[in-house]
């Protein structure tokens, strides 16, 4: 837009354009820059969804068919250690771990998911992710200062179990 300007107004300095032109795009170029839209701006990275919940617990089995039970949930994904059951837009994850039963982590769908400034953003923070064990960018946890564990991603994550197309579990 800089470029522009400068050529509207080296066009009015020769006698191109008009005081009155002049004054005219100018106006017209700063009211399309007030209303951009927004997917045009830098990434939000507002929590718009809170993209699912996942709870460890010493019983997968037992755990999943009573939530699939008592609220007919369906199972969307599973794998030896891990059932994914559906909750509208968002998921219920239940892992199987060693211990007392416990929360994992939660996510948030972020708008404008950019992971590398969201890499930046909790960086600034103090804050170090853990890298997905699938390598991608897709999604990442990092734990908050209370210790919690929180995950991040667009609001449209669904989750992953068993093994990627390279054979990695995730």
């Amino acid at each position: 837009m800089e470029i522009l300007v400068e050529k509207m107004l080296s066009d009015f300095e020769r006698g191109v354009l008009s005081r009155r032109q002049l004054a005219a795009t100018l106006a017209g170029l700063a009211t399309t820059a007030a209303t951009m839209p927004a997917a045009l701006a830098a990434p939000s990275l507002k929590a718009i969804s809170l993209n699912h919940v996942t709870v460890k617990v010493p019983n997968l089995q037992k755990t999943s068919k009573f939530y699939q039970d008592l609220f007919g949930m369906k199972l969307a994904q599973q794998s030896d250690t891990i059932h994914i059951l559906s909750v509208g837009n968002s998921f219920f994850g239940i892992e199987q771990k060693p211990g007392p039963a416990g929360l994992d982590h939660f996510d948030f769908g972020l708008e404008g998911w950019d992971a590398a400034a969201m890499h930046a953003k909790l960086k600034t923070r103090g804050l170090s992710q853990t890298p997905n064990s699938r390598g991608d960018d897709e999604s990442f946890k990092f734990t908050d200062p209370d210790g919690f564990v929180v995950q991040v991603n667009g609001p449209k994550y669904t989750g992953h179990v068993g093994a990627d197309a390279k054979g990695r579990k995730g």
